[in-house]
């Protein structure tokens, strides 16, 4: 009989991009994958495209810090996930149950829990997020990325295993960049990303900025769903709301990077050795972990960071500059970072939890 592994994670597509990075391993492997996510949310979308996948909807509900209205209904909505996750659960019998975070995946862990099957967690960031910290008890292991979580975690369950990057990222070819955006090499390219919802200050920032950036640069900007601005067609301007089989692609080409701060995609960057101009969310509205996980990146000279609260039009125009100014020496840096195999290393902890 084929092993079985159950992937689970979601909101946005930090919550997903390890699993895909995790899943066509296993396939090759021979296992039988199934992911469960949310009804409509973006690890649908993206999981869609992936053959040999089965997908699992079940319901869910936000894990909000602050009042509103639906933290009355949607805890009946993880309720109700978490039956549907253990009803399946119990049926399909996985050997091994992955979660990567996010709202979606605590009805799965807890399904998983209740079924006695195992369950492996992966924490990107520097301090576990809530959903992360609400599944923790019903662990088996957590695979952390930055060697500081450990201290914030059960001491038998934390394992260090290091930035997974998905292979696919690695085969990106740079003059296919050029062609998809009808670029030139003779002018530096910057890549502007603000995660898979899109970062309205950062796009703000940007189109403030366009005409004395595009005297200097070629622009790509990726910009979130139903965030690209139809008005500005421009030379050396492409838009897009998000890329998935280009982005290996566009990363080769970029010269430098604008992002915000998620775990994922600093260390995706940092193993493209792409010097980065990280934008964190503000703490007004977030738990404050992008901040944690630029000021660890800057400290180890990867990359410049710029408060959100400090984003005025000369702020942004000045820090892409002074990144331009130093990008050789930290790229120098990004080459001599250690790297570890962590996909290989997370492979092997699912493995030797799979019963």
């Amino acid at each position: 009989m084929k092993k079985r592994i159950a992937f689970t994670g979601g909101g946005s597509a930090g919550h997903v991009t390890v699993n895909l990075a995790l899943i066509p391993h296993f396939i090759r492997a021979g296992w039988e994958v199934v992911y469960i996510g949310s009804l409509t949310g973006i690890e649908r979308e993206l999981v869609s495209a992936l053959a040999g996948v089965q997908y699992v909807g079940i319901s869910s509900g936000k894990l909000r810090r602050y009042f509103d209205w639906k933290n009355i209904t949607d805890p009946l909505r993880v309720t109700k996930g978490v039956w549907q996750a253990y009803r399946f659960l119990r049926k399909w019998k996985p050997q091994v149950i992955f979660s990567k975070g996010g709202f979606v995946s605590v009805p799965v862990v807890l399904g998983g829990w209740l079924n006695r099957q195992p369950v492996v967690i992966h924490e990107s960031d520097l301090t576990p997020g809530l959903a992360n910290r609400l599944a923790t008890p019903f662990a088996s292991k957590i695979c952390v990325t930055f060697p500081e979580t450990i201290a914030h975690l059960p001491q038998e369950k934390g394992v260090h295993v290091g930035a997974v990057v998905r292979e696919d990222l690695k085969q990106g070819n740079r003059d296919q960049g050029f062609t998809f955006c009808g670029f030139t090499k003779n002018k530096p390219v910057l890549l502007v990303m603000g995660g898979s919802l899109g970062a309205r200050r950062i796009n703000e920032a940007v189109r403030s900025n366009l005409p004395k950036l595009l005297e200097t640069y070629q622009i790509v900007h990726i910009c979130g769903k139903g965030q690209v601005d139809e008005q500005r067609k421009l030379a050396g301007y492409r838009q897009f709301e998000y890329v998935q089989d280009e982005l290996a692609d566009l990363i080769a080409m970029a010269d430098l990077v604008i992002s915000r701060a998620g775990s994922n995609a600093i260390f995706e960057f940092l193993a493209m050795q792409k010097p980065m101009l990280l934008i964190p969310l503000s703490k007004a509205a977030s738990r404050g972990d992008q901040i944690v996980n630029a000021r660890s990146f800057e400290k180890q000279g990867f990359c410049h960071v710029l408060e959100e609260e400090d984003l005025t039009n000369d702020a942004f125009t000045q820090a892409i500059t002074s990144l331009r100014e130093n990008c050789t020496a930290i790229a120098t840096r990004m080459q001599q970072a250690n790297e570890q195999d962590a996909l290989r290393h997370v492979i092997a902890v699912l493995q030797e939890i799979a019963h």
